[in-house]
């Protein structure tokens, strides 16, 4: 696998262009083959409960956006989540019962925004049960072995087809459509990757999706057509999610969509 690294130098360099920045670390970060982008030092990332909205944009150079949370429903059995922003991706925080769920690490480097997430709800490492990636990408898949070398209790996951593309620092889990992990449902979610999955907490309605959607232009997308593996199966994932029962969207890059999720999917399925 071919590691290609954005030093920190480059990083706050491209950083002061604007636009332009965010198009080089989504080229790197995105790019086939699992390439990894290296993250420069960043503060600790902040946590507030009960967010009606979409939460607050990415820092300034060498900080991370802040942390937003919201309860997946007030059924017992849902998980609450806190997205971790990135900045130009997200990782998210499923938590239930005191136990935590990490879907998604970020690129080489994130490992303390994280963790400075778990800070904010009351946890740390050692309530981390679960890493699960939605794909083999290095901007969501480039922390996982210092994740799992910190939360020294978690078993990893990631799609079977995405297996042998990421090296993680113990051998993680294949799982399939239909699997559950955590109480959360796994979806097989092709396209984005061939192993690309999506994970489903279904009794609060909340679906993370990795990159088979996203909203970083604003308006609801499928997967990202210069990063997709595969076109055809990229547009029948959507289909597929469409026909899904969730109320909150929570994507790879862009805002969460906090209510009537399922249905704005489903209009882009057609």
């Amino acid at each position: 696998m071919t590691l290609s690294v954005v030093s920190r130098r480059v990083f706050l360099a491209d950083l002061g262009r604007g636009a332009f920045a965010v198009a080089v670390l989504g080229v790197v970060g995105c790019g086939p083959g699992g390439s990894v982008a290296s993250r420069p030092p960043a503060a600790s990332a902040s946590s507030s409960s009960g967010s009606s909205g979409p939460s607050s944009g990415s820092g300034g150079p060498g900080s991370a956006a802040p942390a937003s949370s919201g309860a997946g429903s007030a059924d017992p059995g849902a998980v609450a989540w806190t997205r971790v922003n990135l900045g130009f991706v997200s990782a998210y925080l499923l938590v239930r019962d005191g136990e935590a769920a990490v879907v998604d690490t970020g690129v080489a480097g994130s490992e303390d925004e994280i963790a400075a997430g778990l800070t904010g709800i009351g946890l740390d490492w050692s309530a981390v049960g679960h890493v699960i990636l939605t794909h083999k990408h290095g901007d969501h898949a480039g922390s996982v072995s210092a994740v799992l070398t910190a939360a020294t209790g978690a078993t990893g996951y990631i799609g079977s087809a995405d297996l042998t593309a990421v090296q993680a620092s113990r051998p993680l889990s294949p799982v399939a459509d239909g699997d559950t992990v955590f109480g959360l449902r796994i979806v097989g979610t092709p396209g984005h990757t061939i192993g690309h999955i999506s994970v489903l907490d279904e009794a609060g309605g909340v679906l993370v999706a990795g990159d088979a959607l996203g909203t970083s232009g604003g308006p609801l997308t499928g997967s990202n057509p210069q990063f997709t593996e595969d076109a055809s199966a990229a547009q029948a994932t959507i289909v597929k999610l469409g026909k899904l029962r969730f109320e909150t969207l929570l994507v790879g890059h862009g805002e969460p969509i906090l209510t009537g999720a399922a249905a704005q999917v489903a209009a882009l399925g057609g």
